[in-house]
């Protein structure tokens, strides 16, 4: 295919005579080129050029006028953006203007060594000759055109225009264009250049200011706001407003009228899938299953509760049988036989024996009576063991003094075990006595049993965090200190602050003279009370917030829709804790409101953007106050054809807004009437395209000739003539 359009654009090509010109609109967003004498250019491209890398071969290849976003994901553009040969309607980067040339010409078909037609080429108004100079080497001795003429784009729209009597010989053209805005009178159907002005502002800031305020409101989808595509919102939804103060007063009231008028971009966005409650057969389902596994977890529980049993009886069989072959032995074969079996007195193998009488007891699940045997016999054992404990001090050495400290050091840390010990039984019972307890009420009444169990856990939690929020801000609670910025003591309670007083007065009288700390024994009870295992405080939060998880790990059980707190230890303020919500379809809509009219705005206020010049409606009367021969008829008669072109006029509302404005600066009852071309767009590359196509259009032109002979100085002096 693509030979193929090649051949027919070549096909084409020869079909003109080296006589037939090409008329090129080179406006500074889109560039136009075609033949002379036809309605319509041949190739319309955007005036840019990219010169991306290749992400898998790193080549750079040149990409001119639009660009498909498919293609681009195989090139690297975040080095080399899209550029243009334009600054304020002015060419001044020609090695990007030969890029566009070399593709325009290409697309129109003249692949050869040369250009064999005359180039008629559009331009601003009082275009710099430095500008105009470069083009004129660019097409000679680049491309070797035989002659160039030169004219401005809104002329030749006014032109074509009242060819069709959209406008009179006598007017006014405004060309709101891309970057620039002119102004120019028109007398007798040609231009006056000493009467134009310019201001700064175009198409192109309109889009730029919809841009950065979309940017702002909307900063998450900054992706999706591209320069196109921003653009396109532009010309579907932008209108100029009649009256821009009035306007924004009824969006800044919210009234009926300005809800009609707000528009809104629904970017893609897929809903996530709904979450439905699991049905009655569903949930009965998950609850036999989830018997079945604790049924099957109780007999494994059961299996290894039984096979525990089996071996704490074998070890118990074996002492006792161990302790009964000890008792046969006589008292000087004592020892050896002790030696083989591992153990190194007879109080050692009770011990071992009682022991495994506690275990086995215990994993029986037998009463607490039975336990309190065991710890009788226990106590009459550890008395034999530590035989030293009971007698006093002045009956014993000095040697048997150091023994009986160290016996009453070995029973103190035995006792604490055993004590330990015993209330972990004691904890494990009530346990179980709470949890059957509670099964009992739940088969009673589910119902009621759930709601009792969501009451005590909000009970709970709401105490749990008051406690760590008074904690965390020393007590006050009045909002003050809502970050916790207070001092230390102010957080501690009454243990802490105490513990704080022992260490820091240890601390004060060290380095006094020898540290004989831990000598006495006082020195270890204030060891105690400065460790933070007193802190009774933190042992009652404890016991809250385990009761706290215990209550929650049974609504998950019992209830699939309870949702537990996160945790309060690492809970951040009410301010700081960030808020999260499943997306929906107004999260991915793009509301375009005030925007719709507060950016076109700026064609008549430049201010608004800080450029500090004058709106389409003040251009009107600066270029009447610098025309040459002023008087009322005169002015009555180019304010009576106003013609608007370019590409910002086809925003609604244009029209109105620029005769209401131009009424404001004008005597009171002066004819003024603005009308639209035909064609904002293309009316200039046909008014060009009629132009080049007249008999007397050669005498207009610039030649080659001319360029060598008379150069560059000889393009001030070039005007062309409109008037044929």
């Amino acid at each position: 295919m693509p030979f193929v359009s090649q051949i027919q654009r070549q096909s084409d090509y020869n079909r003109f005579s080296s006589s037939t010109p090409i008329v090129i609109d080179n406006g500074a967003s889109y560039f136009r080129i075609g033949w002379a004498g036809e309605t319509d250019p041949r190739v319309i491209f955007r005036n840019i050029v990219q010169r991306p890398r290749h992400k898998s071969t790193g080549e750079t290849v040149t990409i001119v006028g639009d660009h498909d976003p498919a293609l681009l994901k195989n090139f690297d553009c975040t080095r080399s953006g899209p550029r243009s040969a334009f600054d304020n309607d002015v060419v001044y980067q020609f090695e990007i203007m030969e890029y566009i040339l070399d593709f325009a010409f290409d697309r129109l078909g003249a692949n050869g060594s040369q250009i064999d037609h005359p180039v008629l080429i559009t331009e601003c108004v009082c275009n710099p000759v430095h500008s105009r100079a470069k083009m004129a080497e660019l097409l000679f001795e680049t491309y070797g055109v035989p002659a160039i003429a030169y004219g401005v784009d809104a002329a030749f729209s006014y032109k074509y225009n009242q060819r069709h009597g959209i406008c009179h010989k006598d007017g006014f053209a405004i060309c709101p264009g891309f970057s620039t805005t002119h102004f120019i009178p028109f007398l007798d159907g040609e231009p006056v250049y000493k009467g134009c002005c310019r201001t700064n502002i175009g198409g192109y800031h309109v889009t730029d200011y919809l841009k950065q305020l979309l940017s702002l409101k909307y900063p998450y989808h900054m992706a999706r706001l591209t320069w196109e595509k921003v653009e396109d919102l532009k010309m579907e939804h932008c209108y100029v407003a009649p009256d821009y103060a009035s306007e924004a007063r009824l969006f800044q009231e919210g009234t009926k009228e300005a809800d009609d008028k707000i528009r809104s971009w629904q970017l893609p966005w897929t809903p996530p899938p709904a979450e439905e409650r699991p049905s009655e057969e569903e949930r009965a389902r998950k609850a036999a299953i989830k018997e079945r596994q604790g049924q099957r977890l109780r007999e494994m529980a059961e299996a290894k509760r039984s096979s525990r049993i089996n071996e704490l009886e074998n070890e118990l069989h074996g002492l006792e049988f161990l302790l009964q072959q000890l008792e046969q032995v006589e008292g000087d074969n004592v020892p050896s036989f002790l030696k083989t079996t591992g153990y190194v007195s007879k109080q050692e193998i009770e011990s071992s024996i009682s022991k495994v009488t506690q275990s086995l007891r215990k994993a029986k699940g037998e009463p607490k009576s039975d336990l309190a045997e065991t710890d009788e016999k226990t106590d009459s054992s550890a008395n034999e063991k530590y035989p030293l404990v009971n007698i006093p001090d002045n009956l014993l050495s000095p040697e048997q003094l150091k023994e009986k400290r160290r016996q009453l050091f070995l029973k103190t840390t035995s006792d604490g075990r055993q004590r330990a010990k015993q209330k972990r039984f004691e904890v494990e019972l009530e346990r179980e006595r709470k949890s059957q307890q509670d099964e009992e009420r739940r088969l009673e009444n589910p119902k009621l049993y759930l709601e009792q169990l969501h009451a005590k856990y909000k009970e709970i939690s709401v105490r749990v965090e008051q406690r760590k929020r008074l904690k965390t801000n020393g007590g006050h609670t009045n909002g003050n200190n809502a970050s916790g910025g207070v001092g230390r003591g102010e957080r501690l309670n009454a243990a802490q602050r105490e513990r704080m007083r022992l260490l820091t007065t240890a601390a004060f009288d060290r380095g006094k003279g020898e540290d004989t700390f831990g000598a006495k024994d006082e020195d270890w009870q204030l060891y105690k009370l400065m460790s933070k295992d007193n802190d009774d405080d933190d042992e009652g939060q404890d016991d809250e917030e385990a009761e706290m998880n215990r209550i929650s790990s049974r609504l998950q059980e019992l209830d699939p829709s309870f949702i537990p707190k996160p945790d309060l230890g690492t809970l951040q303020p009410a301010a700081d804790m960030p808020k999260f919500r499943p997306h929906t379809k107004e999260d991915y809509q793009i509301v375009l409101g005030v925007e719709r009219f507060r950016c076109p705005e700026i064609l008549f206020h430049p201010n608004l953007i800080g450029i500090d010049q004058a709106g389409l409606d003040e251009m009107a009367g600066v270029s009447i106050r610098r025309l040459p021969s002023r008087c009322e008829e005169l002015e009555n008669r180019l304010t009576s054809s106003i013609l608007m072109t370019g590409g910002s006029c086809l925003l609604p509302g244009m029209a109105e807004r620029l005769e209401a404005g131009i009424r404001m600066i004008r005597p009171c009852g002066s004819p003024i009437n603005v009308v639209r071309a035909l064609d904002p767009v293309l009316d200039a590359w046909r008014g060009a395209s009629v132009y080049a196509s007249a008999l007397h259009f050669p005498e207009q032109t610039f030649s080659r000739l001319d360029y060598y002979e008379k150069g560059e100085d000889w393009l001030r002096r070039y005007q062309l003539q409109y008037t044929l």
